[in-house]
């Protein structure tokens, strides 16, 4: 009646109401015949493990049920995926799905960025990644590296055994005190009036999206600096993030791949001779053969080519 009423095709209708096509035309029929409708099926299941299920959501609000119960079979309950779901539905306990709307977010998020308004000037968007290095014992370490995208001058390239979130938070406060010593005053000066203390400009930083770049932890970081914008790359898109990777490609190739480094300790002390080189002394042609340091310092538009 309903249906007839809005004058909705079955399938429209059924769209609406989260209803199979087939399960419509398997109840009409049922009704056409004069047999009594069903309640829901009985969920045995379902009920059994519900306040188990609750407890794990509860104390994990952050959880997924794909991870509520991945964690319920490693402490020994024999639960399927789908029941887990339905005793967290039961309970408004399920995630909401936001994935097409972060998609969404995130389109409109990079074509500000580099497609309506392409970034001229330092500090409008930083690169960040990880890329891995092995010395000549067997250790493998992460480098976290952030460049600024117009001058491509490197604000940190830090050396570390993981890259997690807390190392990506580090990488980026020691990004940031780079950025300050460059520039001989706070970041944040460059982003707030100092007649009101409105903020006036933003700083884009633009990563992948690799575990640690989805963290809670991360998302924090920047919630808690509202000078500060986080800007993923579309998936599988590594030319998106280019100038950090050119930095890696550079470092690499010109400097570590030419040395017998041991360990973290020389690692880390090659890293930082070759900061001073790229930033203070190396010509970078895509900067008109200026130094990134004193393109970064300043206005790279009244820099002339030589």
């Amino acid at each position: 009646m309903i249906r007839a009423e809005a004058q909705l095709p079955v399938s429209r209708f059924c769209e609406l109401i989260g209803l199979p096509r087939r399960t419509w035309y398997a109840w009409r029929a049922k009704h056409a015949a004069g047999e009594p409708a069903k309640g829901p099926w009985p969920a045995p299941v379902v009920d059994a493990i519900e306040p188990d299920v609750a407890k794990y959501a509860e104390a994990w609000p952050a959880w997924g049920h794909r991870k509520v119960w991945a964690m319920m079979r490693h402490d020994g309950h024999h639960v399927a995926q789908t029941s887990v779901r339905r005793a967290m539905a039961r309970r408004g306990l399920l995630l909401p799905q936001r994935y097409q709307a972060e998609r969404r977010e995130l389109a409109r998020a990079r074509r500000q960025v580099f497609w309506d308004e392409p970034p001229t000037k330092r500090n409008q968007v930083w690169q960040f990644d990880f890329s891995e290095f092995e010395t000549a014992s067997g250790g493998r370490w992460q480098l976290g590296g952030c460049c600024d995208y117009v001058t491509s001058a490197n604000l940190a390239c830090t050396v570390t055994p993981t890259a997690t979130a807390r190392d990506m938070i580090a990488a980026l406060d020691t990004a940031v005190a780079g950025a300050e010593e460059l520039l001989g005053h706070r970041l944040i000066d460059e982003f707030v009036d100092p007649a009101t203390g409105e903020i006036i400009g933003l700083l884009a930083i633009v990563t992948d999206n690799g575990g640690p770049m989805r963290s809670a932890a991360v998302a924090r970081w920047f919630a808690a600096r509202s000078w500060v914008i986080h800007v993923r790359t579309r998936h599988r898109s590594p030319g998106t993030n280019g100038v950090i990777e050119r930095f890696f490609e550079s470092i690499k190739y010109d400097d570590l791949y030419r040395h017998d480094i041991a360990d973290g300790d020389a690692l880390a002390g090659r890293v930082a001779e070759y900061r001073h080189v790229y930033n203070h002394i190396r010509p970078h042609e895509a900067i008109g053969w200026h130094r990134p340091a004193d393109a970064y310092r300043q206005d790279p538009t009244t820099l002339k080519p030589l």
